[in-house]
């Protein structure tokens, strides 16, 4: 069944809207005024969570156990006093990337990925939080993780395999994707098969930029990301990428990307220009599915605009519920398909930059 209610983390508060209906009704908003840089709800015990990224007071973390009726304040993860990203410069958190469960048999269990790139975990459902110090110390951190778009590497994405919750798959940007197989005791940089065109050697076993990392739900050895140098896909759990971009098409660089539950040939990405431009392609947004594995590509457009668009999807702005997604844009435009992507209606345009879409279950 699919839901009726989107969870959007924005640039002016963190918002809900139900759209059962012809016009999007919004029925909860909260920290307005304030960019979030990412809202979910634990399905293990629906508890929610919002990351603030407040200009004047820094980095905070809320969470709801009310379905977002009432909020309270958590102490946001913060790096031990005398950690530095590099010689003579302290590490402090400077952005709350994402918010992310454990596995189903860790229902404590949270993880945070921050810039500069930590890893922070909590065993106490949030109530306090430490650093995963096995990945900040690893030896090809301060030699190739760096910042692009941002001033510093940042941690962006976080797989807690389904089969085995000691299994977490970790994407840094810019740094690369990492495997731990003992619950985060030791990590293995997984990019081979990647590309970095900006690097001196763009087969770097680290380095690379993954803008976001996702997997099949139900065939979680199949992983896809949305890199700054292409879309790659592994059908090995990361050992081996293949990148899968349009050749002459506009599938390469972008942010948001979408794996199907069932299916994990079916991906969706929402294209754009790259490095400093940043807008979509030929100012005409399009949302493109492969459902072979990346070997072909189909850009749908219909319901979405075609000229004088600059429209941007972020890396968390782009969620799939059955044959439903919904993603929204830089420019405050959120969009919904109930086809699998073919066909899209504009939900508003005058919403705040969007820095995270999430679909709610049905209550």
């Amino acid at each position: 069944m699919t839901s009726d209610t989107l969870l959007l983390g924005t640039h002016k508060g963190l918002l809900m809207l139900d759209v059962s209906g012809p016009r999007p009704a919004l029925t909860c908003e909260v920290f307005t005024g304030i960019p979030v840089s990412h809202a979910m709800l634990d399905p293990r015990h629906n508890t929610m969570w919002a990351c603030l990224d407040h200009g004047h007071w820094g980095q905070k973390l809320h969470r709801s156990r009310d379905f977002g009726q009432t909020w309270e304040e958590i102490p946001a993860p913060k790096y031990p006093l005398g950690e530095e990203i590099s010689e003579g410069v302290p590490a402090t958190v400077s952005y709350l990337w994402l918010v992310a469960p454990g596995g189903a048999d860790q229902p404590e269990r949270l993880y945070i990925g921050t810039e500069p790139g930590g890893l922070f975990q909590s065993d106490d459902g949030g109530q306090t939080f430490e650093l995963v110090e096995s990945l900040w110390n690893h030896p090809t951190r301060k030699d190739y993780w760096f910042g692009g778009g941002r001033d510093y590497a940042g941690l962006c994405s976080i797989i807690v395999d389904p089969r085995d919750s000691q299994h977490i798959i970790i994407g840094i940007s810019v740094g690369g994707v990492y495997e731990s197989t003992d619950g985060g005791k030791s990590w293995e940089p997984r990019n081979e098969g990647c590309t970095a065109d900006y690097l001196p050697n763009p087969t770097a076993i680290a380095g690379q930029d993954p803008h976001y990392v996702v997997s099949s739900p139900k065939h979680p050895d199949v992983l896809w990301q949305q890199n700054h140098c292409g879309v790659f896909r592994s059908t090995n759990g990361g050992r081996l990428w293949e990148k899968v971009s349009q050749p002459g098409g506009p599938v390469n660089f972008g942010f948001a990307i979408a794996v199907d539950d069932d299916a994990p040939d079916t991906a969706w990405v929402i294209p754009a220009v790259a490095d400093e431009c940043r807008i979509a392609v030929g100012g005409a947004l399009c949302v493109s599915r492969t459902d072979d594995g990346g070997k072909t590509w189909t850009a749908f457009r219909d319901g979405l605009p075609q000229e004088q668009c600059y429209d941007l999807v972020f890396r968390h702005a782009l969620d799939k519920q059955g044959d439903r997604l919904a993603f929204g844009t830089t420019t405050g435009n959120v969009y919904l398909s109930d086809d699998r992507g073919e066909s899209w209606r504009c939900l508003g345009s005058n919403f705040p930059p969007v820095s995270s879409v999430r679909f709610l279950p049905r209550r």
